[in-house]
């Protein structure tokens, strides 16, 4: 189910555990954003001959490809935080 599928009315969550699932979600997104950076500081101290052999990877692949999804993490997070902020408020 993607965000725009959510409806306000349908979540089932109070707000005490709504801001645990968001502190352990943007735990993980920084944790995330963190080993990115690593590795793109890994990535310059590589010689080109081994940068093209690790990017011709399944793993590479993998590793682009939660990057993409890893975009609307963040836009869902946005509408989370929306949520929760709607929530806290009454």
């Amino acid at each position: 189910m993607n965000t725009a599928q959510i409806n306000s009315h349908d979540l089932d969550i109070d707000l005490p555990n709504a801001k645990l699932a968001f502190t352990i979600i943007n735990s993980l997104l920084q944790s995330n954003e963190a080993l990115s950076d690593l590795l793109a500081v890994m990535a310059h101290a590589l010689d080109e001959d081994v940068a093209k052999a690790l990017t011709n990877t399944g793993e590479w692949e993998k590793y682009l490809e939660s990057k993409r999804e890893l975009e609307n993490t963040h836009l869902q997070i946005e509408k989370f935080t929306e949520q929760l902020k709607r929530m806290d408020n009454g």
